[in-house]
């Protein structure tokens, strides 16, 4: 097999004192037996390299807004230990838009290169005022600082692709990635995003519930350079997410772009 450089572009980790129960709590929430036992770093990194990944996006979600500073305090010295994370900060649309400001401020002088947000989790719509909040602090920054969110889920309404199409047209200098292809057991309804610049994926979560034809379809409709590879760590087995992805008829030149290149562009980094 051709060697690529491969960056994982959705990971979670946690604290060890408490990795065990949230990946269970995962688990539980999709009804999906966790591949990894606990979401810990060591774990991701023994794992992943294993299976040819060299760096990876790391993140965590804020279920409540006083976990906020901690979250991001957590990541940051995650990111400072292991030069091969990359991380994405948290938010929870139930803070004031005066702590949004902040936080985004804060976390992207340090090194931050975006923000993760899982509306099912979180319990928010994706179009709905009190996420807006957010948006506008990503945008009124000036920069590119990209938004990941989890999108679909046929149980909820919270995380559907409609909503995050709406949001990309009212914020059209904020970049979203709609992960698990732009809607978990969804995917019909990515004809929404025709035509949005701003919105990109993520493949996690999606390869082994549909066929490679669909996949490619998928990714031919909207343009390779939107896709990212990626696990959600700890849920899938880095080796058996990159056979399920090397199984899509894809040329060497698009492995490559969804593998690392598009990625790397999109967040500005060598």
């Amino acid at each position: 097999m051709k060697m690529y450089e491969i960056i994982d572009a959705h990971a979670h980790i946690y604290p060890s004192k408490i990795a065990e129960k949230a990946t269970l709590a995962i688990g539980e929430f999709y009804d999906i037996k966790m591949q990894m036992p606990s979401g810990v770093s060591e774990r991701l990194l023994t794992e992943g390299k294993s299976a040819g990944i060299s760096r990876f996006i790391v993140h965590s979600v804020a279920t409540k807004p006083e976990q906020v500073k901690s979250i991001n305090a957590f990541i940051k010295l995650e990111i400072d230990a292991h030069k091969e994370f990359i991380g994405f900060m948290t938010l929870h649309p139930n803070m004031t838009e005066e702590e949004v400001f902040s936080e985004v401020e804060n976390c992207k002088k340090l090194g931050f290169k975006g923000v993760k947000l899982h509306p099912d989790f979180q319990k928010f719509d994706i179009d709905g005022e009190n996420a807006q909040k957010i948006y506008r602090a990503v945008s009124e920054m000036g920069e590119n600082f990209p938004i990941l969110l989890h999108t679909g889920d046929n149980r909820f309404e919270f995380s559907a692709p409609l909503k995050l199409s709406k949001m990309a047209k009212e914020y059209k200098n904020v970049s979203f990635i709609g992960a698990h292809f732009g809607g978990y057991r969804r995917w019909h309804e990515s004809e929404v995003y025709l035509g949005l610049d701003n919105v990109y994926f993520d493949t996690c979560s999606s390869l082994p519930f549909i066929s490679p034809e669909l996949a490619k379809s998928l990714i031919e409709k909207h343009g390779v350079e939107k896709f990212f590879f990626a696990t959600d760590f700890p849920m899938w087995d880095a080796k058996g997410e990159i056979e399920r992805f090397l199984g899509i008829n894809l040329t060497e030149k698009e492995r490559e772009k969804i593998f690392s290149k598009n990625v790397k562009n999109l967040l500005k980094i060598g």
